[in-house]
């Protein structure tokens, strides 16, 4: 066991006046499972790099371990997957290595061929069983189950599991339950660590925002009520006083000094309750810092004129010789929120592809109702560029509202003045959903909406689409997500 300490670290990038971490202090074992949680443009994927060494930083990080990133930059993909292996680890050894695979399930067929033949899940595997070869290597793990399949997230968290040593940024709640013992967390304004998964650490923010949101309420209304009360004695304080310079109505003089002495006492109770009064607000300043902001988001689903939306009739797919997808027969009814489910490369995105008009060899029938308007969000988000109000302009959506909606999911307004291609994957996905919600749409076609979204984003959007129930065919291997929000499963 050694530790990598953090101590006083502050970042930004070039050009940038708002920092990503600042004067920020913590400890981390290197035998632990950690999970990384925290919204989107937080600085998760930033500190990985600031472990690597890649930017210049203020502070100190000390680490007796190296450190090695997931995924690997593999430069020549046309290699065979061993010569890759290699390259990750040249001194590994081939039985060590095949035993790693066959914990992943991974044929050691796959080292004799080359590295771009396999699948985006296979080359996930191969990748994770060679950098945990490594001795005395910190494993910094960034976003694995992008690729995956939910069989595979299954596996690929059992795996996880075993071993120890590693920070991992997800966003999959199943994911990271099945897979760590800590968490570490960037909120708001700090940075925590705490001991457990992430249901476990859900819970205990969930019970530290509900009590600070009590406190925060209680001494609102005793602020409240100590503001009128030192006003009200702080008047009579005054009213007193003056007595001091008239007579009683009998016509003898007053006591000066009696009421001198009652006009002091009651402004010095008059300053206790002020100070009361300042040290409820200081308590209540320190509240509420840390407690993210979810509010629920609106659609506006076209309603459609018949039941039934389309059918795809003994469907099949084919790209080139290859067949995608084989004899697939489903409907898409008003109200379905119908989740496409296989393994990576059974046809999934082929399908809603093909829904969506693309120009897409099949056979079989496919059927969409007359007028139809489909919104689709695509897995691909490398396209975006440029600001937020050409890409509203040149897709015909209400700019106002589409900013509302990301503001609503954590986008701050120094992001809106910012060029998409520097967003992070988080933001760019919402940037895609934002604007699938602004679109007047009959159905919506979702492929993996989810990719790089965090969590508390990922609870917003499944309580939009309980709350509206909109027809929603979609594309998601979040275990939790799919089991919340779908009425229908077609398991290709």
């Amino acid at each position: 066991m050694s530790l990598i300490n953090v101590n006083h670290l502050t970042f930004a990038y070039e050009g940038s006046y708002d920092h990503i971490f600042e004067n920020v202090s913590f400890q981390i074992d290197t035998d632990w499972k950690l999970g990384f949680t925290g919204r989107n443009g937080r600085g998760k994927t930033t500190f990985l790099n600031l472990l690597q060494g890649k930017h210049e930083y203020s502070g100190q990080i000390s680490a007796d371990v190296s450190f090695d990133y997931f995924p690997f930059d593999v430069k020549h993909k046309e290699d065979n997957t061993l010569d890759v292996v290699e390259e990750i680890y040249p001194d590994y050894v081939l039985w060590e290595f095949i035993r790693e695979l066959s914990l992943l399930q991974v044929s050691d067929d796959v080292l004799y061929r080359p590295f771009e033949s396999l699948s985006n899940g296979e080359q996930t595997k191969v990748m994770l069983a060679a950098l945990f070869l490594k001795e005395n290597s910190f494993l910094l793990i960034d976003e694995p189950t992008n690729h995956l399949d939910m069989e595979a997230r299954e596996l690929v968290g059992d795996y996880l599991n075993r071993k120890s040593g590693f920070i991992l940024v997800s966003h999959d709640r199943a994911f990271l339950d099945r897979s760590v013992d800590h968490i570490l967390s960037i909120n708001k304004t700090n940075i925590e660590i705490q001991r457990g998964n992430f249901s476990d650490w859900w819970e205990n923010k969930q019970r530290q925002d509900n009590y600070e949101l009590a406190e925060n309420d209680r001494l609102r209304k005793d602020v409240k009520r100590l503001s009128e009360a030192a006003k009200r004695t702080s008047n009579w304080s005054h009213e007193v006083e003056k007595t001091k310079n008239g007579t009683r109505n009998s016509g003898s003089k007053v006591d000066k000094g009696y009421i001198g002495h009652k006009a002091a006492k009651m402004m010095q109770r008059s300053k206790s309750i002020e100070q009361r009064q300042q040290t409820a607000i200081e308590e209540k300043s320190r509240l509420l810092k840390n407690i993210e902001t979810s509010e629920s988001l609106k659609i506006a689903q076209l309603p459609y004129h018949k039941t039934q939306l389309a059918e795809l009739d003994h469907v099949s797919i084919y790209y080139g010789e290859k067949q995608a997808c084989h004899d697939i027969s489903f409907t898409i009814d008003r109200g379905d929120r119908i989740v496409l489910m296989g393994r990576n490369g059974s046809g999934k995105s082929s399908i809603l592809k093909l829904l969506c008009g693309e120009d897409i060899r099949y056979s079989g029938a496919l059927r969409l109702g007359s007028q139809l308007k489909i919104s689709y969000v695509s897995q691909e988000t490398s396209w975006l560029q440029g600001n937020l109000t050409d890409f509203a302009r040149a897709h015909d959506i209400d700019e106002s509202l589409f900013k509302a909606i990301l503001r609503k999911l954590d986008f701050s307004r120094l992001q809106f003045e910012k060029d998409m291609a520097d967003y992070s994957g988080g933001q760019k996905k919402k940037v895609l959903i934002a604007k699938s919600l602004c679109e007047k749409a009959h159905l919506l076609v979702w492929d993996e909406p989810l990719n790089f979204i965090d969590v508390i984003s990922r609870m917003q959007i499944e309580d939009l689409l309980l709350a509206y129930a909109p027809t929603i065919l979609f594309v998601e291997h979040d275990r939790e997500f799919c089991e919340r929000i779908a009425t229908k499963q077609i398991r290709l």
